[in-house]
């Protein structure tokens, strides 16, 4: 074992050891978004709990989620009051690409499958550094052809998915890298790398984007707020956060909307507000410039960059989202991110045993990084749930006897490890009592 990893092998076990005794709040931000929100149970206010088509995928850009938020490879504070995520077009889709795409229950052969290609490919216990993988397609995402072909197999027929679409021919496709390192518990450096594996130029729309989560529209508390300041950066404040701060390195052009339903498009009834959750979709789809807002504020906004790349191009966009007022927020960014990938690395050595063939290490190292990407923030009071909100999500008086009715007691505002942040709509035990066997080998206090 080389002297670095030696000097270095215990960084993350010191910081696990600060967190527990509450020195620094390294579990402050982490991958806690959920990869599908929609089509949930605590999302649900139907009469029978039909969750999937009370809220379905389509409408998931468009209705204020009421329990938690979902993203693509995304973090959030562990309260999920501030949430950053990256969206992207590729020029031909019908739709933004927000959060993952699956089939909802009774859709195909296995009901809530996700159709992506995405990976968790590094993770710490305390998510000082994180990398995450998404294949893009170059061309339109067959949304339609996954729902209509899965829904004609039985159950003697093999899935159809992504790769089975003919989508990625020819390395038609962007290979999207996003990493996360922390230089402090609220100082986050973010990396973006996006590489054209294709054999043509393709354009490649990016919007890495900072938004709240809409607590006021179901509780008395002041509306908070995101806006663009003169330095050509945001700034988010939420009264129980605090204030943050969003640099960019390369500059791009500010998109601001609010986090509110667009209910015009939902339900035939006016937009309380002109600026909604979709408003990004009509700016960069539609050229619309009208839907976002021209005074750069709200809470919900975005960096918009537009990139042509030619065959086997990468391009690589830096941020740094931080607590801190910064100068010059840039200045040894490339030197602490390495410098958390070498512990990370570190950390994980005396985990994996030696005698071991490399392609076994890999496979170990990487699933021990996606156990730790499996933690989700995970907000349900049931009480509240089964009575309905006073101001809004009044549910029918069949949910007095139906799903979780006997369940008043439970309170849920917490991080939780779940054994498929895709899927996960409930508290599996059984197989979240499986996932803290391993888990215990990386974060004891965690686990227990």
């Amino acid at each position: 074992m080389n002297e670095w990893f030696v000097a270095h092998m215990d960084s993350e076990r010191e910081r696990l050891k600060e967190d527990r005794a509450k020195k620094k709040h390294w579990r402050r931000w982490g991958p806690y978004l959920a990869e599908r929100q929609w089509g949930t149970v605590r999302e649900d206010y139907s009469p029978f709990g039909t969750a999937w088509q009370y809220f379905p995928f389509d409408q998931s850009s468009l209705r204020a989620y009421r329990w938690g938020e979902d993203g693509m490879g995304g973090i959030s504070d562990n309260h999920q009051r501030l949430c950053f995520s990256f969206a992207f077009w590729n020029g031909h889709d019908e739709i933004l690409k927000e959060r993952l795409y699956g089939l909802a229950g009774g859709e195909g052969n296995h009901g809530e499958d996700v159709k992506e290609l995405y990976y968790y490919l590094d993770a710490t216990p305390l998510h000082t550094y994180m990398r995450y993988l998404y294949k893009y397609p170059q061309n339109s995402y067959p949304y339609r052809e996954l729902l209509r072909v899965n829904k004609t197999r039985s159950l003697q027929d093999e899935e159809y998915e992504l790769l089975d679409t003919g989508i990625f021919q020819d390395n038609a496709y962007f290979d999207l890298f996003m990493t996360y390192a922390k230089q402090d518990p609220e100082d986050l450096l973010i990396v973006l790398e996006a590489y054209n594996r294709g054999e043509q130029q393709a354009d490649l729309h990016i919007l890495p984007t900072l938004w709240l989560r809409n607590t006021w529209s179901w509780t008395q508390e002041e509306k908070p707020g995101i806006i663009l300041v003169k330095g050509g950066h945001l700034i988010a404040e939420y009264p129980s956060l605090g204030t943050y701060y969003l640099y960019p390195e390369e500059p791009g052009e500010f998109l601001c909307t609010e986090n509110e339903p667009n209910t015009q498009k939902l339900f035939q009834v006016p937009n309380q507000t002109p600026y909604v959750k979709d408003a990004f979709h009509h700016y960069v789809l539609q050229q619309d410039a009208a839907a976002v807002n021209p005074k750069k504020r709200g809470t919900k906004c975005a960096i918009y960059y537009k990139k042509s790349l030619a065959p086997g191009e990468k391009v690589t966009l830096r941020f740094r989202l931080t607590k801190k007022e910064r100068m010059r927020p840039f200045t040894r960014f490339g030197v602490l991110v390495a410098e958390r990938k070498r512990e990370m690395e570190a950390f994980f050595q005396p985990l994996i045993r030696e005698e071991i063939d490399e392609d076994t290490k890999k496979i170990l190292h990487q699933s021990f990084s996606s156990l730790l990407w499996t933690k989700q923030f995970y907000h349900y009071v049931v009480e509240t749930w089964l009575a309905g909100d006073s101001r809004k999500s009044t549910p029918p008086p069949t949910r007095k006897k139906g799903r979780n009715y006997g369940w008043e007691h439970l309170f849920s505002e917490d991080i939780l490890s779940v054994p498929d942040k895709w899927e996960y709509p409930w508290f599996a035990s059984w197989d979240t009592a499986f996932q803290m066997v391993p888990f215990a080998l990386l974060d004891l206090a965690f686990a227990i």
